[in-house]
């Protein structure tokens, strides 16, 4: 990726909007290799041109945003997804999350968070629009909270966030299995987190950062 301008691609089913964003992408001087008007055209515009970024609108015709997302995925493309959205919804919010996704605007403030998405996202790290956050609920986290974790729940924490299993963390602590369970039980009550399947690893992911 140039350390100036990435590549990128966008594609959003609305006329207008694809306009707007394409025409203040290039006012800005990015290096915008293409657009397209549906999923298909913009996974095509991905495998043929692999840009650094492509900024997608998440519900399209033939491909959703995370259809898309999930292909480059499995495809083992580099290209980092961002998406446009109007839902505010909690689960395609973790859903991102969990497919790598680099960055999740709101369409309403698109214009005005881009930049900083891209500028973000080019350097490698997740933009996720704060407004998002506030709107579905996702509630940063407080220092105070991890404050009320124990020295080895904060390693537990950190290890669930490299990717680690139950098992590893097990071995590489010298614990037991069962005890890494217990743990895991203890921040999720601490936290407050949902005890819903990833929880725990979407949310050790979103702040790693703090957990360093």
């Amino acid at each position: 990726m140039s350390e100036t301008t990435p590549s990128i691609i966008i594609a959003d089913d609305h006329p207008l909007l694809l306009k707007g964003l394409s025409d203040f992408l290039i006012e800005k001087g990015y290096n915008l290799l293409g657009s397209g008007s549906d999923g298909r055209e913009a996974y095509n515009l991905i495998t043929q041109k692999k840009p650094d970024i492509a900024i997608l609108d998440i519900q399209m015709p033939y491909m959703s945003g995370l259809e898309i997302a999930q292909q480059c995925k499995g495809a083992d493309i580099d290209t980092k997804i961002v998406l446009i959205t109007l839902h505010k919804e909690k689960d395609l919010y973790q859903k991102a999350q969990e497919l790598n996704i680099f960055g999740y605007i709101l369409k309403e403030f698109a214009l005005e968070e881009i930049e900083n998405c891209i500028k973000t996202v080019k350097d490698g790290v997740p933009f996720f629009s704060d407004k998002i956050k506030e709107l579905i609920g996702v509630v940063l986290v407080e220092d105070s909270e991890l404050a009320n974790l124990t020295p080895s729940e904060k390693k537990i924490l950190k290890l669930i966030a490299q990717d680690k299993t139950n098992k590893e963390i097990a071995s590489q602590l010298f614990i037991s299995y069962r005890t890494v369970e217990k743990h895991r039980s203890n921040i999720i009550n601490k936290l407050n987190i949902e005890p819903k399947t990833n929880s725990l690893l979407i949310w050790a992911k979103e702040h790693h950062d703090k957990l360093l």
